[in-house]
């Protein structure tokens, strides 16, 4: 959906097959804004997900410090298996300068990652499977903008991984290294009209001294299938940090693999003051085969079906003519 994101193709979902409920024609990232999506890329896509960016913070109040620099966030994400499952790393690098005021200004670079995660995320729950009046009306466009209570309850999804922090990192509180739980619920509303709510609700490096719970709010709206903008709010709460980000921005989709997205970040408050701005880019690798659906006659697949009447000869039709045409039977004028 965000993300989703591609959210301006998460409509689609709605009137996908009911076998394939993951996979869509149009590549869904997570892009724009921060947020997961509850569906995965589908079974053999491998999709790649990075956004470049900006970074600027001031802390006026007491000590007065600045950053300034630059990161980028990443995320690599496969389906496996099935429809459902999806496996993924992500995280975000950042490399900045940190000045503190104090009598004696000084400088301290800084270069690591302020996350990084590996896990697993499944749909345990899909509304829009079987939705076969979710079909679009072809004769009415009220019919297909109306709201809908069912639109209510939300696609669920669990995430559950491990984070991983390098010792000495100077973005995490003192004495966090190595491996730590993560787990993430994820929920998703796609509503008419092109408006899609995605929640998440995360908890973070669980057992540490810096066990963060954050939660996302992201809502997207798609004016047509290549443009799309969104809104986010990000609560983050924890013993080392606390915050809440907003961000505004949108997405162009440049081809059905390939989408492009801007978005600013900001906060409200001055401990420290936040300002970020980045350009992500999502492509993917489609590998996605359809399953074969059996045919209820024979047991023979549609593809397989497909397949066999296609090789069909020319002499083979015309054998076909011929055993159909009744013979006609000699006449003895004589």
């Amino acid at each position: 959906m965000n993300q989703i994101k591609s959210t301006f193709i998460l409509t689609l979902i709605l009137i996908s097959s009911k076998t394939f409920a993951q996979y869509t024609d149009v590549i869904n990232s997570n892009r724009p804004g921060i947020s997961r999506s509850a569906f995965s890329v589908g079974v053999n896509v491998i999709q790649f997900e990075v956004g470049p960016y900006i970074i600027k913070e001031k802390r006026t109040p007491a000590l007065k410090t600045e950053v300034s620099g630059f990161g980028v966030d990443f995320a690599a994400r496969y389906g496996l298996l099935w429809e459902q499952l999806e496996l993924n790393i992500e995280g975000t690098y950042q490399n900045d300068t940190k000045t503190y005021f104090s009598n004696i200004p000084f400088d301290e670079d800084r270069a690591n990652f302020k996350t990084l995660a590996m896990g697993a995320k499944y749909l345990v729950f899909d509304p829009y499977k079987n939705a076969e009046d979710d079909k679009p009306n072809l004769y009415s466009w009220k019919a297909n903008h109306r709201f809908k209570w069912k639109y209510l309850i939300p696609a669920v999804s669990l995430y559950l991984g491990a984070n991983y922090d390098t010792k000495n990192n100077l973005y995490v509180a003192p004495g966090i290294e190595g491996f730590s739980p993560k787990a993430m619920l994820v929920t998703q509303n796609n509503f008419s009209g092109g408006w899609v709510f995605v929640m998440n609700l995360i908890k973070d490096r669980i057992g540490t001294d810096q066990s963060d719970f954050s939660y996302i709010l992201t809502l997207t709206h798609s004016f047509n299938p290549k443009w799309v903008v969104f809104g986010e709010t990000q609560g983050i709460k924890s013993d080392f940090y606390a915050d809440n980000l907003f961000r505004f921005g949108g997405a162009y989709l440049w081809n059905k693999d390939f989408q492009l997205d801007t978005a600013v970040t900001f906060n409200t408050k001055d401990t420290p003051s936040v300002f970020s701005v980045n350009f992500g880019m999502s492509y993917r690798l489609d590998f996605h085969k359809d399953k074969e659906i059996k045919s209820e006659d024979n047991g023979m697949s549609v593809m397989e079906e497909g397949n066999r009447k296609s090789r069909r000869t020319k002499s083979d039709k015309n054998d076909d003519q011929d055993i159909k045409k009744p013979k006609r039977e000699a006449v003895d004028f004589n």
